[in-house]
């Protein structure tokens, strides 16, 4: 009798990241009612590497369904910048932790790829101004 093998992560690259994803987030704050968010996100390549996009609809307690959207740029060593230009954080290759620092507040996130194509991003917020947790699970939009 064999044993099972251990999970061995494989590092990802950025095209493993490139197409559709269908996209579900839970925002669970330490104070206040949680919140959801429906959509889906798309990374594109581009000559520099990928633009990130993502839209869908936010799900606040006692408002109306919002429209929301977010964009990133990804380098091909998966460092994910704003917008702007500004370093946000290097996503790690075999899935695991960093961080991001916003002063006052500190943002770490995990990144779990150990059921792949599916993945999960969860963020852990603490700082005076923010504090929360926000869990995005991802998995492939299905071609036509």
């Amino acid at each position: 009798m064999t044993s099972p093998k251990p999970f061995m992560p494989t590092e990802r690259q950025l095209g493993d990241f490139v197409g559709s994803w269908s996209l579900s987030r839970s925002i669970t704050p330490a104070q206040g009612a949680p919140a959801r968010f429906e959509g889906e996100a798309r990374l594109s390549r581009t000559a520099n590497g990928a633009a990130y996009e993502e839209a869908g609809v936010l799900y606040l307690e006692g408002a109306a369904p919002m429209k929301a959207e977010r964009r990133y740029r990804w380098a091909e060593d998966l460092s994910v910048f704003f917008e702007d230009g500004r370093f946000f954080h290097k996503v790690p290759a075999k899935g695991g932790r960093t961080t991001h620092f916003c002063d006052p507040d500190t943002y770490t996130v995990d990144y779990d790829f150990s059921a792949w194509p599916v993945h999960t991003v969860r963020w852990t917020v603490k700082g005076p101004r923010k504090s929360y947790v926000m869990v995005s699970r991802y998995a492939p939009v299905a071609a036509p």
